[in-house]
């Protein structure tokens, strides 16, 4: 029979080492998924079209998609965590959907984003599915579209792509869709992101 050795204080300036039995092993214990402390403590967010939105081709200036930027002057950084799309009628085009970043210029309020611990916080973030924007730059490939019938095409299900907190938006900072051909309303995508003291 085992006998437990007991938590140890972990405040600031103490010493904390490793729970264990006192045979030795170690004492583990599962601690939720890996986002969920950010949520219960109010620093994670969302946003997503509403409905499905037009796609402009490239790195087009006057841009429709989805986009997060963090304002200029927020004091914080935004950290994405996860960035998702969907057809939601037949793909009049097939391409590439990427991720591209610009400046916060020409970006408004036009979506709300969601504190996942509902109605716990508000975010800084201004998120937009169209705008004139500055010159923007294609940073990541993250899938394609098919052109073709949703019932014919293998491709009814969400696409998510977990960035594990891989792009890190600045004040004055955005995040956008990006889609190589352009088409109309048949996608809609989504954005996950912690907000963190600058």
């Amino acid at each position: 029979m085992f006998t437990r050795v007991g938590s140890i204080s972990a405040a600031e300036g103490t010493k904390n080492p490793l729970r264990s039995h006192t045979d030795g092993s170690l004492i583990v214990m599962n601690g939720g998924g890996s986002l969920q402390e950010a949520a219960i403590a109010g620093r994670l967010f969302s946003v997503a079209n509403q409905a499905a939105v037009a796609v402009t081709a490239n790195l087009n200036t006057t841009w429709t998609g989805l986009g997060v930027a963090n304002p200029t002057g927020s004091g914080k950084l935004l950290v994405i965590h996860e960035f998702g799309w969907s057809t939601n009628v037949v793909n009049p085009a097939e391409g590439v959907v990427g991720l591209m970043m610009a400046t916060d210029t020409g970006f408004a309020a036009a979506l709300t984003a969601r504190c996942t611990r509902n109605g716990f916080a508000t975010s800084v973030a201004y998120c937009d599915d169209g705008a004139t924007i500055s010159t923007p730059v294609l940073e990541r490939v993250c899938g394609s579209t098919m052109e073709g019938a949703i019932t014919t095409v293998v491709q009814n299900n969400a696409n998510i792509v977990d960035l594990k907190g891989s792009i890190i938006l600045a004040a004055g900072r955005s995040v956008l869709t990006y889609h190589s051909i352009g088409g109309s309303a048949s996608l809609i995508f989504h954005f996950l992101w912690e907000e963190i003291n600058a």
